[in-house]
């Protein structure tokens, strides 16, 4: 059995998976923005399962950001205090338990392969809906990272017309298509337009339903949420011409969102010549990734399964497809 953890912006999630992809058990807490107390409370987790079962063989973590191939988080999403942090080596020193770190997106992306709904995809994408928009390549049965890392920061792409003087990214997926950065945030901007001491709404469940309601404010907030993330992944299809896209993340387990998005991404392709030439003739899939909250934690096992077999001989190919 391994440990399977999964940070996020918000909540860090964490649970026991078996060698087939199975979650046994599954849990969560606040992420901690602290440094230390961040690091305190993994090791908690850990040698609280450690302790309590003997077969725990490794640990397999998701996180968001560009992380090097030694552990090393160059970046880690809206967590600040872990820029710069070895968390394989700080996690092994802790717990004396063989640690992987992979990047959330490419982490779900792999936990979909593995035992999800890209079986039977060579070359797809898997962008995961959360605090920011995380973005998973698999070319030709292989994780695609980049020269650096980096690969799949969809959520950096900018959309729109470039403001004179402002942060550029706020116009980017992060700010206008992810679901707390993004949907939430751009409802609280139009909120506190007409009541400056209006409270954030982190759910954006609440938000989707008010504008059900027909809630002014959200319903044009919605309606523009769906537009941007609909901008941006016709843009992926352009770039990657994937078979399939798979949309991850807790949000993606709304079918209202689901269908409401998909119903705005055919509209804009329908008013793309080009895209809306092809898309009979090479269509793209879009569908529900089949682990949402789970997938980050599930594939980071995958990993950490694969380096096991590979120090012990059973793998020959850091390259294996997956």
């Amino acid at each position: 059995m391994y440990i399977g953890i999964d940070i996020g912006g918000t909540n860090t999630k964490f649970g026991i998976i078996n060698e087939q992809g199975l979650v046994l058990e599954k849990s969560m807490i606040p992420t901690k923005y602290d440094k230390l107390l961040f690091l305190e409370s993994l090791t908690a987790i850990i040698l609280k399962y450690k302790n309590s079962n003997s077969g725990i063989k490794g640990i397999g973590i998701s996180a968001p950001g560009i992380i090097q191939k030694n552990g090393l988080l160059i970046t880690a999403g809206a967590i600040k205090t872990l820029y710069g942090v070895n968390l394989k080596l700080e996690i092994e020193s802790r717990t004396n338990l063989p640690t992987v770190i992979e990047n959330d997106a490419n982490a779900a992306a792999i936990a979909e392969k593995w035992v999800g709904n890209a079986k039977n995809f060579e070359n797809y994408l898997c962008l995961v809906l959360g605090t920011g928009i995380g973005g998973g390549i698999i070319l030709n049965n292989q994780v695609y990272r980049g020269g650096h890392g980096m690969a799949g920061e969809f959520g950096w792409m900018m959309i729109d017309t470039l403001p004179e003087q402002r942060n550029l990214e706020s116009v980017s997926l992060n700010q206008r298509a992810a679901v707390v950065g993004g949907l939430c945030h751009q409802y609280a901007l139009a909120m506190k337009k007409l009541d400056s001491g209006y409270v954030e709404i982190l759910d954006a469940k609440e938000i989707i339903n008010k504008a059900l309601e027909n809630d002014v404010v959200a319903s044009k907030v919605v309606s523009e949420f769906y537009r941007d993330l609909s901008v941006g992944v016709l843009n992926l299809i352009g770039c990657f011409d994937p078979e399939a896209i798979l949309i991850g993340g807790g949000i993606s387990e709304n079918e209202k969102f689901m269908i409401d998005f998909i119903k705005s991404l055919k509209l804009l392709e329908s008013r793309h010549a080009s895209l809306n030439y092809i898309k009979e003739k090479i269509p793209v899939k879009i569908i529900p990734a089949k682990f949402k909250n789970d997938a980050g934690m599930i594939g980071a096992v995958y990993q950490i399964i694969q380096e096991l077999k590979l120090g012990s001989g059973r793998v020959t190919s850091q390259k294996k497809a997956l």
